[in-house]
């Protein structure tokens, strides 16, 4: 009997905001919300980014006015909301009108006395654009240079990027000063951050949990497809040497990309458990995803951990993609409206899943969904959010272009249909499903995307499956995109308000809209209408996975038939404590008085504190032993 992985505690960041308690999903559903909810997403925003301070039932804002919580969104919320979703870079990242680039140059000796003089002549290297050099004359004395003939330097010179827009998480908000972060790459400062805000978003405490759980059923699996390439990682090991600084010992540890998964180990559960990082660019979290629900399915663990956090707004990486011609550049855009008055278009809508695009819009964000089987989450009265009984994941085969999309992803989404129609029957599927597309603005994804979609669709009979894509208001923050595409799908079952693709007016000729309906406005169907959801991401390189989401309603239906009466009453009743808790927590992120779980040094265990036997290992602070009866897989070899 398999055991069905249910979703207990989900949270994070990204560019709507805080992902637990539905505040991100709020955010970009905000204008058909209740006032009350639109408070609560306003206020939450104004303490993340330190626009505002909550002290004795008051908010006060940065120029020290006291006001009530009505006054002060009254006063800052358009404010609020332009800091968020996708929008013109802040400077706070980098400064997109003026990035520092370097350029080789050749110093010639004008003279041989002690005072010596240099031109510096500006050399294009291959293939670079032009840009505004100047020939400069500079001196020195001979205690500051050695001259051995032509020396090759780098000076600094600036210029704006092409692309200036991204899913950069709410400006204001930043994760390092949360916590001791110690020079951490923006990447894990935010792992702290989401990783934290997904555990307390349970309602249940984790020492709580890991008692009843041995350590060594308990699994996390995460990562980012890019690693920490910022200054503080990989970034500044490769370029340090280069601008005449220092590689610190810091520089390439903290840059590999399984560290999110170690980051959560060591400074947040403590798990001496499964670790894991699977790395499939934008499929990445789907793949980690897949790694522990069949774990959790086959009984190898009880809870697992799953992220992602990915920081790639850099102008290095933004300038690689460019290159590659996969982002949407301002002139593109311009030209895409047909706009020839203003120098800038409206970033806001840069991503345009299913229209008439011109590339995606890069983003970052930090997501993290824990898991349980279905048996402990009853016993402890857990919030079940949903259940995602299967993730399917298969390659293109041969190909010319390594970044060509391919045959894979046909399968992963007919196998995924096919495995839910299992579950909830073929009107569930084609009238209860809805599908949370890649759709990343590309005009080859348009095209191979939707036909992927509409061919497994019209396959098992269906004629208008509702099809969003998240990214149009987030961006896509690479291997982190599957969890904030699955963590906004939950507050659909929430709130009852399915986002529409509101960037795309119009969707392109060459789209394939047989059997969907690819919907560009929100639309409030009810808490209860869908049943289940499929999660797709079309990845470079051939890296292709689905989802299957169930609602936390058919979730319950189906543990029903598995427990007793009394054993389901027992849970709800349970369940009522651990929800508030989780509100209680909720309520406290808004007011700004929680902060990140982070254990440096914590409760460090040697070897010689172990108690190891033949038959178990016990760890100190653990309640549970690690049981060494294993049995033989292969007995009938012996």
């Amino acid at each position: 009997m398999a055991r069905l992985p249910v979703i207990v505690g989900f949270g994070g960041i990204n560019s709507a905001g805080r992902t637990s308690s539905h505040q991100a999903y709020r955010r970009i559903v905000f204008d058909l919300l209740p006032s009350s909810l639109q408070q609560d997403v306003l206020l939450d925003l104004a303490t993340i980014t330190n626009m505002a301070e909550h002290k004795n039932g008051l908010w006060y804002t940065h120029g020290g006015e006291a006001l009530d919580a009505t006054a002060l969104v009254d006063s800052i919320g358009e404010s609020l909301l332009a800091r968020t979703l996708i929008r013109r870079i802040h400077p706070s990242l980098f400064d997109v009108d003026h990035v520092v680039l370097h350029k080789s140059t050749t110093l010639q000796s004008n003279q041989s006395d002690e005072k010596l003089s240099f031109t510096i002549k500006t050399r294009s290297l291959p293939n670079d654009r032009p840009t505004n050099w100047h020939v400069t004359e500079l001196s020195s004395t001979l205690s500051e240079v050695t001259v051995d003939g032509n020396l090759e330097t780098f000076i600094k010179d600036t210029r704006p990027l092409s692309v200036k827009a991204a899913g950069q998480l709410p400006t204001g908000f930043d994760p390092s000063k949360l916590y001791q972060s110690r020079n951490h790459p923006r990447g894990l400062q935010m792992t702290v951050y989401g990783a934290s805000d997904a555990i307390k978003s349970s309602g249940i405490d984790w020492e709580t949990i890991r008692n009843r759980v041995s350590p060594d059923q308990m699994a996390v699996y995460a990562a980012n497809s890019i690693g920490q390439m910022d200054d503080l990682g990989f970034g500044g090991m490769l370029k340090s040497a280069l601008m005449g600084k220092r590689t610190t010992s810091k520089h390439l540890p903290l840059g590999y990309a399984q560290m999110p998964a170690d980051f959560v180990n060591a400074y947040i559960l403590g798990s001496v458990g499964n670790v894991g990082t699977a790395i499939g660019a934008c499929a990445t979290y789907f793949f980690n995803l897949e790694k522990a629900i069949d774990g959790i399915k086959t009984g190898k663990f009880r809870v697992a951990m799953v992220g992602g956090s990915d920081a790639p707004i850099t102008p290095e990486i933004i300038e690689g993609f460019r290159t590659m011609g996969a982002l949407a550049e301002d002139t593109a855009l311009l030209a895409l409206d047909q706009i020839t008055n203003q120098s800038e278009p409206d970033h806001t809508r840069s991503c345009r899943p299913f229209a008439q695009n011109c590339g995606f819009t890069i983003g970052e964000s930090s997501q993290w969904t824990l898991l349980m089987d279905d048996e402990l989450a009853i016993e402890l009265g857990a919030e079940i959010f949903g259940a995602i009984p299967a993730v399917f994941s298969h390659a293109d085969g041969h190909k010319k272009s390594i970044s060509a999309p391919g045959i894979g992803n046909y399968l992963t989404m007919s196998k995924a249909m096919a495995y839910l129609q299992n579950i909830i029957g073929n009107e569930g599927l084609t009238q209860r499903t809805f599908i949370q597309a890649h759709g990343t603005s590309t005009p080859q994804n348009r095209i191979t995307e939707s036909h992927v979609l509409s061919k497994a669709a019209t396959s098992f009979g269906a004629t208008d499956m509702p099809v969003v894509a998240m990214k149009a208001f987030l961006g896509h923050s690479q291997g982190t995109a599957g969890g904030d595409q699955l963590h906004l799908s939950l507050g659909v079952w929430k709130d009852g308000i399915l986002p529409g693709i509101t960037t795309s007016h119009a969707i392109a000729d060459d789209v394939y809209q047989d059997g969907l309906k690819f919907q560009l406005k929100h639309e409030a169907y009810g808490k209860d209408y869908f049943d289940a959801a499929l999660l797709n991401s079309k990845g470079f390189g051939g890296n292709n996975a689905t989802a299957v989401l169930l609602s936390p309603n058919q979730t319950l239906k189906m543990l029903c038939k598995r427990y007793s009466e009394e054993q389901m009453s027992a849970y709800h009743a349970k369940n009522v404590d651990v929800a508030a808790a989780a509100e209680d927590y909720n309520q406290a992120a808004i007011r700004g008085e929680t902060l990140p779980i982070y254990k440096f040094g914590f409760n460090v265990l040697g070897g010689e504190e172990l108690n190891i036997t033949d038959k178990f290992i016990q760890l100190p602070g653990y309640e549970l032993t690690v049981d060494l009866n294993i049995d033989n897989d292969f007995s009938d070899l012996k």
